[in-house]
């Protein structure tokens, strides 16, 4: 263990390697903020993320194909409890890290309304690529699945309601949850 000398008015200059990752994730966040926006994307960009309030979407889907499919039936009610059990634990991690959102500037204010001033891990990133995980695991086409969960993630700092970062924490749980629930 090494032994620093307090020396008044001078600052110890030690790496914080947080520090260089928080300015990373402030610089994506503000490319994302300032990148490809015109009016129809925005309103997709916002229309997808109401899609994926709390799970619906992924609950939609497995509940569409449980329907369509008795054979499958308790893989999508697997996919189900995936979303479920991803949101419930989603919400005890951003309950235990209270991560308040991103503001920027006043010139690039949140596009959508959000439920809670909790960010991190992103709820939306976390019950996508859960969902995808699952329902491929039940049969549906893998590929197309985490293409709408990768922009339903990506639609969150677009947005500007998240950062990047809470979105990957997010994806990596939503994902590991899935992994761990499937046969």
């Amino acid at each position: 263990m090494s032994k620093r000398l307090a020396v008044p008015g001078a600052r110890l200059l030690e790496p914080d390697p947080w520090r260089g990752l928080a300015a990373l994730d402030l610089k994506l966040l503000r490319l994302l903020r300032t990148r490809g926006h015109t009016p129809f994307v925005e309103r997709a960009a916002i229309r997808l993320a109401q899609s994926g309030e709390n799970g619906a979407l992924w609950n939609a889907v497995a509940v569409a194909g449980g329907a369509l499919s008795a054979r499958r039936r308790e893989d999508y009610v697997r996919a189900i409890e995936a979303v479920l059990l991803t949101l419930l634990l989603n919400t005890v991690v951003k309950q235990t890290v209270r991560r308040a959102r991103p503001v920027l500037e006043d010139e690039l204010p949140a596009l959508t309304p959000v439920l809670s001033g909790r960010s991190y891990p992103s709820a939306h990133a976390s019950t996508s690529f859960a969902g995808a995980r699952a329902l491929a695991a039940a049969g549906l086409p893998g590929p197309p699945l985490h293409a709408v969960a990768f922009a339903m993630a990506l639609s969150r700092p677009y947005l500007g309601v998240h950062y990047p970062s809470d979105v990957v924490a997010g994806a990596l749980l939503g994902d590991s949850v899935a992994r761990l629930m499937s046969r």
